[in-house]
């Protein structure tokens, strides 16, 4: 049985309040079959049901049916690109600016089941041993508190390393348990996984020196956007750098950032008044 408009236009609006993504009517497929699995697992005859329940205000199924239509699409590596420009160029410019310190901080916002935190541990290890003795920190942040339990466990199936991770890593920094693989306790230990909404507060225990906030802001419309690249100009250190998804910009929604292109990719650094810090 399909979503009533009342129904879908429910849904939209307790998404849209509770984390700002916008699901527009284009999205009502996507909505019915999320909500499908969703109505399955927690024990509802029907989406019908759910809903229905969730109406009566029940805050935990209102957590549940936001968790189903948030995507959490992401593997090892994505897109690869950014990961090449962080460990060529950016990452070399902080480690030099942060000698004195031998502090890092990395913060991978939406972070879905912590693929791309854990690709970051990775390289970092890889190709930057003098760290190993600073102090660095990985900050995984997400909605989900589904999503976030995986990704703490560092456990996943055949199929997930098989998308994007090299078999030399996986070697090296996975351990075979039945029939999925765990990166191993020292890379878990850099990564500080926390539940974080991007339209709510932001408690980071510390300032991060790189953001990645990649193919989030897809997903918000311009006033949210806005106010998301405006905080993290706040939050980030002035002279660190931001990624995002390829279809991503800071074009006309905040002008205080100037895109950097490196390679086949690109990332952003803050301006002030026009003049790159």
């Amino acid at each position: 049985m399909s979503l009533s408009t009342h129904q879908a236009d429910f849904v939209r609006d307790l998404v849209y309040r509770r984390s700002a993504i916008v699901l527009d009517e284009t999205k009502h497929y996507l909505i019915q079959a999320r909500l499908e699995s969703l109505a399955v697992q927690v024990g509802y005859q029907s989406v019908g049901e759910l809903l229905t329940a969730a109406q009566s205000g029940t805050p935990d199924l209102h957590t549940r049916v936001v968790e189903a239509l948030t995507t959490n699409e992401t593997s090892f590596f994505r897109d690869r690109a950014p990961f090449e420009c962080l460990r060529k160029d950016v990452l070399p410019k902080v480690v030099d600016a942060r000698a004195s310190k031998q502090s890092l901080t990395i913060w991978c916002a939406a972070c879905s089941t912590g693929q791309e935190p854990y690709s970051i541990a990775m390289m970092i290890d890889e190709h930057f041993p003098q760290l190993r003795n600073w102090s660095v920190k990985i900050l995984a942040t997400d909605i989900s508190d589904q999503v976030l339990e995986r990704a703490r466990s560092g456990k996943f199936q055949q199929l997930e390393v098989n998308r994007g991770l090299p078999a030399t890593l996986l070697v090296k920094y996975f351990t075979r348990i039945g029939n999925q693989w765990q990166i191993k306790q020292e890379l878990r230990d850099v990564i500080e996984f926390s539940n974080l909404n991007l339209i709510g507060d932001w408690r980071l225990p510390r300032t991060p020196d790189i953001v990645f906030i990649r193919n989030v802001l897809i997903y918000f419309d311009v006033e949210t956007k806005r106010g998301i690249l405006q905080r993290i100009r706040k939050t980030m250190s002035t002279d660190g750098a931001l990624f995002l998804g390829a279809a991503e910009t800071t074009l006309n929604v905040d002008p205080h950032w100037e895109r950097v292109s490196f390679e086949n990719t690109s990332y952003y650094r803050m301006t002030v008044n026009g003049v790159q810090r």
